[in-house]
């Protein structure tokens, strides 16, 4: 392993945060309608469980998704329940004032960025398929352990700076006036990606 090959990992990692998805969502939405602390509470859970995903892979653990395809349509179908359970909670909260709308708890926060990428089996493939490329087979336990903190620092370093920017007053502000069409537009998109999960076919 050398930094040549950590660069290419950072890049692709950046990448695939940039994506749109439900971590992406979910935080954004998170930093708008609850604040700065909230937003960061839910992105340290979001990147706690992808660098879990990430040393799972490193281990091999994609594997067993081959081996027993039931446990990955299990874990596959409660993601996408998940994410429909909060497309339905955004859409009926929408038209109510933000003082108003229910809020999370710091902890409830943590639990429900964990929650979505714990629920994404896809995760740990995204990572084996990216690890194989990258890096040489039999890696070290030295390795396997800078690997996966290396994951978890870059998530949390890019997840703070995004939740600072959507945090700020203007941004918030700008939220309140279109809160409802914003949760409903975040809603749906959240619920097509849940049902989008729920029809995909295991690998």
């Amino acid at each position: 392993m050398d930094v040549a090959q950590i660069l290419a990992f950072n890049v692709a990692l950046l990448v695939a945060m940039a994506s749109p998805g439900p971590a992406l969502l979910v935080l954004t939405h998170t930093a708008l309608s609850a604040g700065r602390v909230r937003a960061l509470w839910t992105g340290c859970g979001l990147a706690c469980v992808a660098a879990l995903w990430t040393l799972a892979a490193l281990l091999g653990l994609e594997a067993l998704f081959t081996l027993f395809p039931a446990a990955y349509g299990v874990m596959k179908t409660a993601g996408a329940l998940y994410l429909i359970y909060i497309a339905r909670a955004t859409w009926r909260s929408a038209r109510a004032p933000l003082a108003d709308a229910p809020q999370v708890s710091a902890r409830g926060a943590f639990r429900r960025g964990a929650a979505i990428n714990l629920l994404n089996p896809k995760s740990v493939l995204f990572s084996a398929g990216v690890l194989v490329v990258i890096f040489p087979p039999d890696l070290g336990v030295g390795a396997v352990a800078f690997i996966t903190l290396n994951h978890l620092a870059v998530e949390i370093a890019v997840y703070a700076l995004l939740v600072t920017a959507l945090a700020r007053p203007g941004a918030r502000r700008a939220y309140v006036g279109a809160k409802t069409w914003l949760d409903r537009v975040c809603a749906v998109v959240l619920g097509g990606l849940g049902l989008r999960l729920l029809a995909e076919r295991a690998p």
